[in-house]
């Protein structure tokens, strides 16, 4: 091989080594379900088929004369693979064939100035065997929902090396004279000279095959294997000398059986869809046991957080925890549950007078309670009874600016007088004034604190 062939050869192996270590480190950290050794992943191959010298992408062979007089003529190709799959979706092929490929011209083509320089009509190459290392690459899957698939798609690319020795003909159907048949001389490409020439039967050839493919698993064990291969060398001389100085190519249509090894108690992991294992593993009755299992201890603790949010008095005090149960609605309560006792409850219950709990407020709200709507509906009862007058004195915690307060502790006013007149209370006998942050009853530095500084007091 020239050195053109080397460097791309080297180039070639390194894509191949650099892709299968890719996977193969991918594969290291499984990605199927229990690991690559639950799997059968070694399989060996037999194939046959015809070759031609074009391929699907088109163009022209050196031996032709012109594109559009190229001949196609069919020739045997066979041989074996042995492959190891690494995950479901790569794995890598050795791969030897042997076969011979045949092309033909309708005008005489000549011979790059050999001694004596017959007219060549037809040439035939042996191909005594050609060796490669492919990276496969499975592409696609029908029966998707199945643990193993019924057909796969492949694609497969590689580097490789062939002998081979081309034979040229004066005729057209490969008799007649032998134009060229450089047997037992490669070794020199100075074909003028003859007295140069080296010892060899075959000349060596770099070669790289690009395919793609489909299997059919016919059994545990055997699956059809069907495919097209393009293979691209870096030679001018696969037919022999021509006209054309032309890379020569060629592309072999194959069918085969594959044989998948080991014990038949593990699945082809060529076969394998790791999704649809997913699926089938979610149906197993251990696991599903299992999901019931924790279904229950859900349920089992749902019910537990439901007793322990349970609130008989509506106070915002669990029962586990409320030291003082019963409390009646609207009461400010303590986080025992306890009332809170305000110094104007004091001296109002020392002169006899009537008390209503403190209005409370979410933060930054001016928005009612509904456990304050009970509150408000004795007061209304009470002020329209007695015909009696109210004062309404709106606060707010500390968090803000004054003058935002100032007017939220107007609005809360303003919501409790406004609950009033709707209730039948005549707004003449109402004053609803807001004081901001003044006259806190708790600290403003606790949260606590602040739910209890967020009010409307009513004052009779």
């Amino acid at each position: 091989m020239n050195y053109s062939t080397i460097k791309k050869t080297a180039v070639a192996a390194s894509l191949v080594a650099a892709l299968g270590f890719a996977e193969t480190a991918q594969a290291q950290t499984p990605t199927v379900f229990g690991g690559r050794s639950q799997y059968r992943t070694w399989s060996i191959g037999v194939q046959g088929g015809i070759t031609t010298p074009n391929t699907i992408l088109g163009g022209s062979n050196a031996f032709g004369q012109k594109v559009g007089y190229f001949q196609n003529k069919v020739g045997e190709y066979y041989g074996l693979t042995i492959r190891k799959q690494f995950s479901h979706l790569f794995g890598l092929e050795l791969e030897g064939n042997r076969g011979r490929i045949k092309t033909y011209n309708h005008d005489l083509a000549q011979n790059g100035g050999i001694e004596n320089s017959l007219l060549a009509k037809s040439a035939e190459t042996s191909v005594n065997w050609a060796g490669s290392l492919n990276g496969v690459f499975q592409l696609g899957t029908i029966d998707f929902m199945r643990r193993e698939n019924a057909v796969n798609f492949y694609a497969k690319v590689g580097l490789g090396v062939m002998a081979h020795n081309p034979v040229q003909f004066a005729n057209n159907d490969f008799t007649g004279t032998e134009v060229f048949n450089n047997e037992g001389k490669w070794g020199d490409e100075v074909f003028g000279d003859r007295e140069a020439v080296g010892d060899r039967d075959n000349r060596l050839t770099g070669y790289v095959p690009v395919g793609v493919g489909v299997k059919f698993k016919l059994s545990e064990v055997v699956a059809l294997n069907l495919g097209y291969t393009m293979n691209f060398t870096d030679d001018n001389l696969l037919y022999g000398p021509a006209r054309q100085d032309a890379k020569g190519k060629f592309a072999n249509l194959y069918g085969g059986l594959e044989f998948t090894l080991g014990s038949r108690d593990k699945e082809s992991l060529t076969f394998t869809n790791p999704v649809a294992t997913l699926y089938d593993e979610l149906k197993d009755p251990s696991l599903r046991n299992e999901v019931e299992a924790l279904k229950q201890r859900v349920s089992t603790l749902e019910g537990t957080v439901d007793q322990l949010s349970k609130d008989s008095d509506g106070d915002g005090v669990s029962d586990k925890f409320d030291k003082c149960p019963g409390t009646p609605a609207g009461t400010v309560v303590d986080g025992s549950g306890c009332p809170i006792k305000f110094p104007e409850q004091q001296q109002l219950t020392e002169t006899g007078s009537g008390y209503f709990a403190p209005i409370q407020f979410e933060f930054d709200s001016s928005v009612l309670k509904t456990e304050s709507y009970a509150t408000l509906d004795k007061l209304a009862k009470d002020l329209r009874d007695s015909n009696g007058t109210v004062a309404l004195d709106g606060y707010a915690s500390a968090e803000g600016t004054e003058a935002y307060n100032m007017n939220l502790s107007k609005d809360r006013a303003n919501a409790v007088k406004q609950y009033l007149v709707n209730a039948g209370v005549s707004a003449s006998s109402i004053s609803a004034t807001g004081y901001g942050e003044a006259n806190p009853i708790a600290s403003n530095d606790t949260e606590e604190g602040r739910v209890q500084n967020r009010r409307v007091e009513i004052k009779r």
